[in-house]
């Protein structure tokens, strides 16, 4: 089957059982997309002719009404017939070309209990120009995909860093944890694709906000390390949630930058601290509300787990935050994976 897009002349094909957002990606599209997961709307388009149809049931990212205006979430989306469909394809002069590359796992870092920072080495042949706030996908057998925000700055990218937390039933990540750390020193060899992404760094004269959650860290870090080591003159406040005092697996690491960059402030905010944590406690987007009575201000930047997301996207914008100028990176578990989750729970109850 065939999907057009109305807006240009291109079209690429699908099966009906992949989701129409990875068959574009697949053929060199990069369309607006984020958590992959139904969640977030961000790869929302109008379905102008066609049918399509949702096999892990109507997804959460898109409400009754957009459904009745015909709009679909092409990450969740299947075809049952060709499709046109109205979206935009991100194709600007300046933006890096999507490259697929081997990969080799130079190094990890057991980050926390949980989290590994995989640093990858690409061939020293090919070029590799990402934008801070990308990410890549790991390609895996069957023309899955996991996708792996990158860490590092594009002017210290010898080597890609990814912070990878494990995930019960991951397919790709069970098996990062479960090899020997000396094995994986050796070098794995992974296939990637990339850069991907539209939550990028944008230069402007406005103080920037940034909410991250979990691993959602990791895109944050790239643009951090990017303005502070280029010394680029912006004011920015850092906000990082995570549940205990185990998980501030880059702690250390961020103090350092606010001691490097007088215009940088950071808080971390702790949702399940034991009794001795002296810091901020609750969920991170209560604790930024809490300190700012408008945001109309700021440039914001979030990224995290699609809950935080939708928190962000809907206190943000009633306390004076202009949508246009809130940039979100939703990172949520994919389907397959999902999937694994409900077969295990299914099979233990």
């Amino acid at each position: 089957m065939r999907v057009s897009l109305s807006k240009s002349d291109r079209s690429f094909s699908v099966s009906p059982e992949r989701p129409v957002l990875d068959a574009a990606l697949d053929a060199g599209l990069n369309l607006p997309h984020s958590c992959k997961g139904g969640n977030c709307g961000a790869c929302r388009a109008r379905l102008l002719e066609g049918a399509v149809r949702y096999p892990n049931g109507p997804p959460l990212g898109l409400s009754d009404a957009e459904v009745a205006d015909g709009f679909i979430l092409l990450c969740q989306a299947r075809a049952v017939s060709d499709l046109r469909i109205e979206t935009i394809e991100i194709s600007t002069p300046d933006q890096a070309v999507v490259k697929r590359l081997p990969s080799r796992i130079e190094r990890v870092q057991h980050l926390s209990h949980d989290v590994l920072g995989v640093f990858l080495r690409l061939p020293a042949a090919e070029g590799f120009d990402f934008q801070p706030g990308q990410y890549i996908d790991v390609m895996l057998p069957g023309g899955r995909r996991r996708s792996f925000s990158i860490a590092s700055p594009p002017h210290d990218s010898t080597l890609l860093e990814l912070h990878i937390r494990r995930v019960q039933g991951g397919e790709f990540t069970e098996q990062l944890f479960a090899e020997p750390l000396s094995s994986r020193e050796r070098g794995m060899l992974l296939s990637i694709e990339g850069p991907l992404g539209q939550f990028v760094y944008r230069p402007a004269d406005a103080p920037m906000l940034l909410v991250g959650g979990g691993t959602g860290l990791a895109p944050l870090k790239s643009i951090l390390r990017h303005v502070i080591e280029k010394d680029l003159p912006r004011q920015m406040t850092l906000y990082w949630g995570v549940r205990s005092e185990r998980d501030l697996y880059a702690h250390e690491e961020l103090l350092d930058l606010v001691r490097r960059a007088p215009a940088f402030r950071y808080e971390a905010v702790l949702s399940e601290p034991s009794a001795a944590w002296k810091g901020r406690r609750g969920w991170v987007h209560e604790a930024v509300l809490h300190d700012f009575e408008r945001l109309d201000a700021s440039d914001i930047y979030a990224s995290g787990p699609p809950a935080m997301i939708a928190a962000v996207r809907g206190e943000f914008t009633r306390c004076g935050a202009d949508p246009a100028r809130l940039f979100f990176d939703s990172f949520d578990y994919a389907p397959d994976t999902l999937e694994r989750q409900r077969t295990t729970a299914a099979t233990k109850s």
